[in-house]
């Protein structure tokens, strides 16, 4: 063997890296997918997660679906209960008004960055997710409603440029958002949210800081009703 060749076990140490590594990416892909699922409403608050129907409804493997759902318990996403299993994290009334009530805090801080760093594509773009919201009105699903209020979201908290801010309330609305369906099976909620984001934009665009400042903090907090 040349010296430019590796070894067997160099080689096959090399392989155990690579396997190591798809191994997480399957984990961590499997766990966004059940994230998305709790945030959009699909799994319920407190329901139980029968890991044999995880594994046939995504085709996965059984040590894939228990890595995917221990990552899920340290997000705080899922509890996992020795002997009995895991099942969706179920926030009490104080928790969810405790993270609205940071997310008050984060968001309007924010709002400071996002007047200043928009450009009239980005406010065009909040815009044009804004009216896909109202889109869905008339027939769109609990689900659609829900990926087309945190697209909306997501776009708007993202103009403020700080990236860790950002990841941080992604992470708290992600820690009850699986109350939303029931949220979006409310009429008046509906309309009420489509009317704040499209205040929101118009404040955006007229670059009226306070005005923005006000509508997101209200924004949040009405959500609780």
């Amino acid at each position: 063997m040349s010296e430019s060749e590796p070894s067997g076990g160099a080689v096959r140490g090399k392989n155990r890296g690579k396997s190591a590594k798809a191994r997480a990416e399957r984990h961590e892909a499997l766990a966004n997918l059940l994230a998305a699922e709790i945030q959009s409403g699909a799994l319920s608050p407190g329901q139980w997660l029968k890991q044999i129907d995880i594994e046939e409804r995504h085709g996965a493997k059984r040590m894939d679906v228990r890595r995917a759902l221990d990552r899920l318990v340290q997000k705080r996403l899922v509890v996992h209960l020795p002997n009995r299993g895991y099942h969706v994290f179920k926030p009490d009334g104080r928790l969810a008004q405790e993270i609205r009530a940071v997310r008050v805090i984060l968001e309007t801080s924010a709002v400071d960055g996002i007047v200043a760093r928009a450009r009239e594509e980005d406010i065009a773009q909040a815009m044009r997710l804004a009216r896909h919201f109202e889109a869905l009105l008339l027939n769109g699903t609990a689900i659609d409603l829900h990926d087309a209020n945190i697209a909306f979201h997501e776009h708007l908290l993202g103009l403020c440029g700080n990236l860790e801010l950002a990841a941080l309330v992604k992470e708290l609305r992600g820690r009850i958002s699986s109350a939303v369906a029931g949220q979006w099976q409310k009429r008046s909620r509906i309309e009420q949210s489509n009317r704040e984001h499209l205040a929101m934009v118009e404040a955006l665009a007229a670059r009226d800081t306070e005005a923005l400042r006000r509508l997101v903090g209200e924004h949040i907090q009405q959500s609780a009703e």
